[in-house]
């Protein structure tokens, strides 16, 4: 994680560029893909990490994910490019001396890859039975989808996530879901459709109930996706409210 000492990359959960006719919330995304072998060891320096943003009162934000396939994102809004030059982390790393570069030397020897981009939530194509809905606390479940496509297939597939968003509202579909699609730093064009849960139980019931209430010919309605997508990969995971930061209001 040494780009953390450099730029705000502490930054999660999702187009090549910041388009403004289709952009909402840009997040700045570090992801940390932990080797198995490290998982309890990332696990402890990540709370050591935390512990010492409260203490030396970070003024900096973010939240944290994990997928089960131990990748660690680290998630914060931003409004533009210019946030990229900030470094939040200079007055802590003055303070903490040689213990700031060890902690990210620990950090360092938990992982064979990491890297920082940027992803952008679309509002257009995501659904919500109500349009002001957010996750509660308790719906730190994830499933993730991720819809490749090529750059010529975007006019399309971009059309079949909005037939696929009206029918949700028209058959009053209680399962809501984020959209977000790639931005800066990332070569493939993608859709990350974002599903929040209770838990894995609680995900899988919602889905078998979902899958009643848009009835059999909501295939002809995922096709209009599906026939513009190159390749699909599902993952499950959590929010980490334990390993997000924010700084106390004074």
């Amino acid at each position: 994680m040494k780009t953390i000492k450099t730029t705000l990359v502490l930054a999660l959960l999702v187009c090549f560029t910041l388009n403004v006719a289709h952009a909402q919330q840009a997040y700045q995304i570090h992801q940390d893909n932990v080797k198995p072998s490290k998982f309890m060891e990332y696990e402890k320096i990540a709370k050591e990490f935390h512990s010492a943003c409260v203490e030396h009162k970070l003024q900096t934000s973010w939240f944290t994910a994990m997928s089960h396939d131990f990748k660690y994102f680290y998630i914060t809004p931003i409004e533009n490019f210019a946030e990229l030059d900030k470094r939040p982390f200079t007055d802590m790393a003055k303070a903490m001396g040689d213990k700031f570069g060890d902690l990210f030397d620990r950090f360092d020897a938990c992982y064979d890859a990491h890297g920082t981009y940027i992803i952008v939530k679309d509002n257009a194509l995501s659904y919500s039975p109500a349009e002001d809905a957010e996750p509660t606390e308790a719906e730190n479940y994830r499933t993730w989808i991720y819809m490749y496509y090529k750059p010529e297939n975007a006019k399309k597939i971009r059309e079949g996530m909005k037939a696929v968003k009206a029918m949700f509202k028209s058959k009053g579909s209680t399962e809501y879901y984020n959209v977000y699609r790639n931005g800066f730093g990332q070569m493939e064009s993608y859709y990350l459709v974002s599903i929040p849960a209770k838990d894995a139980i609680d995900s899988a019931k919602r889905s078998e109930a979902n899958k009643k209430v848009l009835g059999p010919d909501r295939w002809d309605t995922f096709a209009k996706v599906m026939n513009y997508t190159s390749r699909t990969e599902e993952h499950t995971g959590e929010m980490r409210p334990d390993l997000s930061y924010a700084p106390k209001e004074d």
